[in-house]
């Protein structure tokens, strides 16, 4: 993303501030805090789109009826390898956290583990689960379908799937995974097309297209495109046919059956009733690498790979090759010491929320 000037603030008090409008708007301790903490860690990695961002959005789900910001998520069915889990119509937060943590669980003492969940909401970013999974020494992989319809297929002139992410970390010898994998399936996400309309900044060619393919580079406009009309949307990953963004959308059906169709989660919010909840789905699934050989030659032949990828001779000397997980990493660190950017737009929307709820603001 391009370099922002906007104020910064503590990762702390961006974490009590998002705390404190949950906990106004009705959400228990445990979950409020769970749900900030995977925001703030989305923020630090660099992931504004899904941490503090996300707020505005979750007013409004929460004014229109749709998110039951108390939702208690509960178990549908369970055997030794698998669970269906119910998210209660509340945010895809603390039922994804208690997800992956199970799918370990189950991975750890069965070799795999593997967890769905319907009738959730925006869970943030994918990565922040998968990595849960890493730090106790499995795999983890994520898929989640989304509410908003904003990709358009290949080929397409109108949006019919979401972003429908997917993320996949792997444990290495150290606390921090050694490869983690966080994309969504369309070329860039809905959410970071609002980072770029808060902050003013022109959209990369081919991340939004108008019904007739052309690009959109406007972001404001982008945002209409997205949010607001019937036609032109989100380019597959890949971009048009002819860059192959049939893969893209072969992703975008994967990940929907899998996170969707197999959990009973909605096709789209086209699939719900209007004041319903959104019924994303989303799945979960960690492998043990002692099932398979021991987990310390595992990590090790990891790390051996990602340093053989980074020892790549770079096509420019100031771009060194990374690998995935590599920029979050850097970021975390570099925000942790400088603090979190909240564009002015975005604050003032925070405040305006602050207001409403009868609550300090915090980030002045």
């Amino acid at each position: 993303m391009p370099e922002t000037d906007a104020p910064r603030r503590p990762a702390a008090t961006i974490q009590r501030q998002i705390e404190a409008i949950l906990a106004a708007w009705g959400m228990a301790p445990e979950p409020c805090a769970t749900t900030a903490a995977i925001m703030v860690e989305s923020d630090l990695m660099g992931i504004d789109s899904h941490g503090l961002s996300m707020l505005p959005m979750y007013e409004t789900l929460r004014a229109d009826g749709v998110l039951r910001i108390n939702g208690a998520p509960k178990v549908i069915r369970e055997n030794g390898c698998t669970a269906l889990l119910d998210g209660g119509a509340g945010l895809g937060h603390p039922v994804s956290a208690w997800g992956m943590d199970l799918a370990t669980d189950k991975a750890l003492a069965q070799g795999v583990g593997i967890v769905g969940v319907r009738n959730s909401h925006h869970f943030g970013a994918a990565g922040c689960y998968a990595r849960r999974a890493a730090r106790r020494g499995a795999i983890g992989m994520v898929m989640t379908t989304a509410r908003s319809i904003l990709a358009v297929p290949a080929r397409g002139a109108q949006p019919m799937l979401g972003t429908n992410p997917l993320a996949v970390a792997a444990p290495g010898s150290g606390t921090d995974p050694a490869f983690v994998l966080d994309m969504s399936s369309t070329t860039a996400a809905g959410n970071k097309v609002k980072v770029y309309a808060l902050n003013g900044w022109p959209l990369p060619e081919g991340w939004v297209v108008d019904g007739a393919g052309r690009p959109v580079t406007d972001a404001a406009e982008g945002m209409q495109y997205l949010f607001r009309r019937a036609e032109g949307g989100l380019t597959p990953l890949g971009g048009r046919a002819e860059t192959a963004g049939h893969k893209g959308y072969g992703l975008a059906m994967m990940v929907q059956i899998l996170a969707g169709t197999l959990t009973g989660g909605a096709l789209s919010v086209r699939d719900t009733r209007p004041g319903q909840p959104d019924n994303v789905g989303h799945f979960f699934l960690a492998i043990d690498p002692a099932a398979f050989r021991a987990p310390e030659e595992f990590s090790a032949d990891l790390e051996s790979f990602t340093s053989i990828m980074r020892a790549t001779p770079p096509a420019s000397a100031d771009e060194p090759v990374l690998v995935p997980g590599d920029p979050e990493r850097a970021e975390h660190a570099r925000r942790l010491d400088l603090g979190i950017p909240v564009p002015g737009t975005l604050a003032a929307q925070i405040k305006g929320i602050c207001e409403r709820a009868r609550i300090e603001f915090l980030l002045s």
